[in-house]
């Protein structure tokens, strides 16, 4: 009994909302592809409208979203490559083989052909089968069979998961993430890898493994980024963003002049201003490179006159010319919130290049700022309370 419990799979780390998220998912899904198929086949006097193997799909492309093998390519690439291969097995062969033979050579085809094509779908060797065991009907209507039920079914369950993924907070197509790469433009590695893994590493790994993922590489280098900062946590303790933040900020509004802004910068010396509506909530921010970048100073010849200019107001009530803090600012900036883990500052402000992140409340009201000044100070910290321990 023992041996036999040992079968089982452990609890499933998934919540319930989502859960029931990807099964609303599929029984939208495959309820519209079938209404849609019936009335677009009807016209072509088509039989069979909708096929088996779309419920296999449906649990990749609303329960799995994200896994390479429920990707459009992978989903209507492998089921149609799939249904053409089987087809042929059928026509070609089907007279002199076996069906178990015949179903098993057509599935083990289709999956060589996904590998090739880059479109591997596990419900295409369904497809497949489908074909051989499809009987008169399918058999008698060929490539038809593919090329119209098995495409149409495929496409409009794809354009199902498009919508539905995408309104229930779920990223698809799912496009793989580039590497990281340094924002100052030179060769050396982002800071967060010169001491952790590098792509290289998982790369290497991935091909010594040598088998299939049901989950991208870009997903897979966040899910290790992520427990490293957990385990982070876990060591040194959890500091928030309440813990380190400024509180005492001057800031700006969208209508603040130009030279006031540019006083206060200088004033208090600092290198950027978080810019507030009436309510208190971050609708921008203004940095010295804005200004810099705004007024054209690209070259220190005649810097200090062009600046003079650039902050001086017009004196008309039309022109061109930046006036106030929010012609220049930059719009919709990366916040967090007061009980954030100070860990999950570290790739914005290392590998992005954020240098002040505006801390907000429950209720995205402004509260503080944080710089790579108090972020470097307080992990310092946290290393020097361990040694000291």
């Amino acid at each position: 009994m023992r041996a036999l419990f040992s079968w089982l799979p452990g609890p499933s780390n998934v919540s319930r909302p989502e859960q029931l998220r990807a099964a609303a998912g599929a029984l939208c899904g495959l309820l519209i592809t079938a209404l849609f198929a019936h009335y677009l086949l009807a016209r072509t006097g088509t039989s069979i409208f909708m096929i088996a193997p779309m419920g296999a799909s449906a649990v990749l492309l609303f329960a799995v979203p994200a896994s390479p093998l429920a990707q459009p390519w992978s989903v209507f690439g492998g089921n149609v490559i799939s249904g053409l291969v089987g087809v042929a097995c059928v026509r070609w062969l089907g007279d002199s083989l076996p069906l178990p033979l015949l179903g098993g050579l057509a599935a083990g085809l289709a999956i060589a052909a996904m590998f090739v094509m880059r479109c591997l779908h596990p419900p295409g060797g369904a497809v497949a089968l489908t074909t051989v065991l499809g009987g008169p009907v399918v058999h008698a209507a060929g490539f038809e069979f593919v090329l119209l039920t098995v495409a149409i079914d495929t496409a409009l369950l794809v354009a199902m998961a498009m919508v539905y993924n995408n309104l229930t907070g779920r990223r698809y197509p799912h496009v793989q993430q580039s590497a990281p790469v340094n924002v100052h433009g030179t060769k050396d590695d982002i800071p967060t890898v010169r001491l952790g893994f590098k792509t290289e590493d998982l790369d290497a790994v991935l091909k010594q493994y040598n088998q299939v993922l049901d989950i991208s590489r870009d997903d897979l280098a966040s899910l290790f980024m992520q427990t490293e900062q957990r385990a982070y946590q876990r060591r040194f303790g959890v500091i928030t963003c309440a813990d380190i933040m400024s509180r005492d900020i001057v800031s700006a509004e969208f209508g603040t002049g130009l030279e006031p802004a540019w006083q206060l910068m200088r004033n208090h010396r600092v290198v950027a201003l978080p810019v507030l509506n009436r309510a208190r909530r971050v609708i921008g921010i203004v940095t010295q490179t804005d200004f810099l970048e705004h007024g054209g100073l690209d070259s220190y010849a005649g810097m200090r006159s062009q600046l003079q200019r650039f902050l001086r107001k017009s004196g008309v009530t039309h022109t061109e010319k930046a006036e106030v803090v929010g012609q220049i600012m930059s719009g919709h900036p990366t916040t967090a919130r007061t009980a954030t883990p100070i860990v999950d500052l570290v790739p914005l402000m290392a590998n992005a290049g954020f240098h002040h992140i505006p801390i907000v409340d429950e209720e995205d009201r402004f509260v503080g700022i944080i710089t790579q000044s108090d972020l470097v100070a307080a992990l310092y910290q946290t290393r020097l309370a361990e040694a000291a321990a």
